[in-house]
């Protein structure tokens, strides 16, 4: 997952972010990579200004199919894990009028007509709260029938996506 042309990518540590999971740090010695998402979503934030930067492995976009397991694990919902990761964020000296959003996965690996189009319905659900933020996706690579992989880099706030079969593409 490292860019062949940037040598300085192969400094980072990488830190893989799990499923239902996010990372958020400023530590310029790493990058943030995900395993392939799937249906997941990947949503990288980044502010130029502070370099803080996130990751957000969600699973599923609405908590309300399951509020216990949201309030134990709000990562695992697009709709409590983008909160949860701007709130960290801001922590951190963040501030969300910087702050650079872009998007990963979503994909369709079975039929995206399908009763649950899991991958579409997250998308929707992240457009609808970034909207409570005003914030937009700067970036996106989503959808398809192919699962991808991401890997953003803490200091620069470049998104790399992996796909099977295709170049690298930095976003």
């Amino acid at each position: 997952m490292n860019d062949e042309n940037d040598p300085v990518s192969d400094l980072r540590t990488s830190v893989v972010v799990s499923a239902a999971t996010m990372m958020v740090t400023a530590d310029a010695s790493l990058a943030l990579v995900t395993h392939p998402l799937g249906a997941c979503l990947a949503i990288a934030i980044y502010d130029p200004l502070t370099r803080v930067a996130g990751l957000l492995h969600a699973m599923l976009p609405d908590s309300a199919t399951d509020p216990a397991k949201a309030e134990e694990t709000p990562a695992m919902f697009v709709d409590t894990g983008l909160p949860a990761m701007l709130q960290t964020a801001t922590d951190q000296g963040a501030d969300l009028s910087h702050v650079v959003l872009k998007v990963v996965g979503g994909a369709a690996l079975l039929d995206d007509a399908a009763p649950f189009a899991i991958g579409r319905r997250n998308y929707e659900s992240l457009l609808k709260a970034i909207s409570h933020y005003n914030l937009r996706i700067s970036a996106e690579k989503v959808g398809d029938q192919v699962s991808r992989s991401a890997r953003l880099d803490v200091e620069t706030g470049i998104l790399t996506v992996v796909t099977p079969g295709e170049e690298d593409l930095t976003i």
